[in-house]
């Protein structure tokens, strides 16, 4: 392939391959969790994390990093205090991550507006060297993870107070899991945006659910369906010279749309089908 020829093209790919792993495992549980919006306030939450970057003279991956962690602590602690009503949590942090990055944008002032906004949408094809280095550390420590808590995860995924009867350590597991998410929002934002970064992650796993029998198929669904919406999403994106994290996107969403009117037909047929042989 002609794509393949320059050298950040090479880099896109090799992001994308560890995107496509890392954000259908996740988004897997967070959809299931009923959290999917997690995804989404923590990637309003980074542009704070970033802005401070700016304001400070820091490395803004760093700066995120460290912001998304904390409010992923206080989104766990923030449910368990409104243990009926989990939007709340959801709709602050949402509204005081958005409240922050702005209020540090007009202080900072320069060009620190015209950065954060590389932030918002990204650019998967000027990753660095680095960050496809930092993105396949967190591959394999996510894949490791899960690997090693799948079970314990599956129970607390699915069943809480059975995990909490089971003697599981739920808040900290649940604490735990949104810090993993937060790190793999942070380290992803440069890349996929962070206006994008949730439909990346929820995308692959509400298509995947659609598919699967069972828990195993799903999780392995996803990672598929990842790798070829992320593949052809960069694909077009490079031949018809549009934004890569906005094609990826909208590749997902076509496959959303497809497998579910797949999956209606199928069903039609199917109830059709037993009509005549009851008759």
């Amino acid at each position: 392939m002609a794509l393949l020829s320059y050298e950040f093209m090479r880099r896109a790919f090799l992001a994308a391959l560890f995107i496509a792993g890392i954000a259908p495992m996740l988004g897997v549980f967070l959809v299931i969790r009923r959290q999917s919006l997690m995804a989404d306030t923590l990637s309003h939450v980074s542009l704070a994390g970033v802005a401070l970057g700016f304001f400070l003279n820091l490395n803004p991956t760093f700066t995120t990093m460290i912001v998304v962690v904390i409010a992923a602590v206080l989104l766990e602690y923030l449910r368990m205090i409104y243990s009926g009503y989990s939007e709340i949590s959801i709709a602050i942090l949402m509204a005081g991550g958005l409240a922050v990055a702005l209020v540090l944008m007009n202080i900072t002032g320069g060009n620190s507006s015209a950065s954060i906004q590389s932030y918002l949408f990204g650019s998967i094809v000027t990753i660095t060297q680095p960050q496809v280095i930092f993105l396949g550390i967190l591959f394999a420590l996510t894949l490791l993870l899960f690997l090693l808590f799948k079970r314990p995860m599956y129970v607390l995924t699915f069943d809480e107070e059975t995990a909490h009867v089971d003697g599981l350590p739920i808040h900290w597991m649940s604490m735990l899991f949104n810090v993993l998410t937060g790190v793999a929002i942070a380290i992803m934002i440069p890349i996929a945006g962070a206006l994008l970064i949730s439909a990346i992650m929820v995308l692959p796993a509400a298509i995947s659910m659609r598919l699967g029998k069972s828990f195993n198929a799903v999780i392995l669904i996803s990672i598929l369906i990842g790798l070829i919406g992320m593949s052809s999403g960069l694909i077009s994106s490079f031949y018809i010279d549009t934004p890569p994290g906005a094609t990826i996107t909208l590749v997902f969403i076509a496959l959303f749309l497809v497998v579910n009117v797949f999956k209606k037909v199928y069903m039609l047929f199917q109830r059709k089908q037993r009509t005549k042989a009851e008759n």
